[in-house]
């Protein structure tokens, strides 16, 4: 689909990349501090939280996800590196989404972890909890293809090109479309609340806290990676979306006409 779009279609998708927030150096940053956050988050779901779980297949998940983390360290050590990602963005950016999605999927399980654990006041049942991992993951799929839908919806109406609209009128479009998600995502916080009731007696605050930061921070990785996706196809599609060896962007003069 996105093949059929033209590189002005996607002009205002490198605004991230020529304001250097998202260049070569500082996505460095990001994955060298990586490599200590995601043992530290792996430690504190599979140590901490699922000590006393009743959670099933736990060993299985651990033991598939220790592998995948220990892939992503051992990637974000060499990506970190200058010589490295300088002549590897299309990768160092594809890690990336990597990372963050396992950041995100930790705390996903963290939370599951914490439901079915005997160290809080919750009375879930593995059933319960299979439920509750069924629907969330459901939900999370959803918030996914409707932002992909909506984002692709507004590339293909053109509000990605230089200069066919002002941003602020852009933005205000946007925000409309944000109402799907903004519903899922509301449905989900009250049903993870309403769950956390049902299976207490006593509704700990900290605990509430601690349970819905996880499948939230699970739907905000999610909710980001259409565009992220998008920008990694443009990397592979168009060198106006790189850097180049010194750490320039790339600007072929793309736009209206482009």
């Amino acid at each position: 689909m996105l093949n059929q779009l033209h590189e002005k279609d996607f002009y205002v998708l490198r605004g991230s990349l020529k304001s250097g927030r998202q260049s070569p150096k500082n996505l460095a940053f990001a994955v060298f501090l990586s490599i200590f956050i995601q043992p530290l988050i792996f430690f504190l779901t599979y140590v901490v939280a699922a000590d006393t779980t009743i959670y099933p297949y736990k060993d299985i998940l651990m033991n598939v996800h220790l592998w995948i983390t220990i892939a992503l360290v051992v990637f974000s050590i060499f990506l970190s590196i200058p010589k490295v990602y300088s002549s590897n963005q299309k990768a160092q950016y594809l890690l990336i989404i990597f990372v963050s999605q396992n950041i995100g999927l930790s705390m996903y399980l963290n939370s599951l972890f914490i439901l079915g654990s005997n160290n809080f006041s919750f009375e879930a049942t593995v059933g319960s909890l299979m439920n509750f991992t069924f629907i969330t993951l459901s939900i999370g799929l959803l918030v996914f293809v409707i932002t992909y839908a909506r984002f692709y919806i507004l590339l293909k109406k053109g509000h990605y090109k230089e200069g066919t609209k002002k941003d602020a009128h852009r933005s205000k479009l946007e925000k409309g479309s944000y109402l799907p998600v903004a519903i899922m995502v509301g449905t989900a916080l009250v049903y993870i609340i309403q769950y956390m009731h049902q299976i207490s007696y006593t509704l700990d605050i900290n605990a509430m806290v601690l349970i819905t930061i996880g499948p939230l921070l699970y739907f905000s990785m999610l909710f980001v990676l259409p565009e992220q996706l998008v920008i990694l196809y443009c990397k592979y599609r168009f060198e106006s979306f790189n850097f180049d060896k010194n750490g320039n962007f790339k600007d072929n003069g793309i736009g209206k006409g482009g």
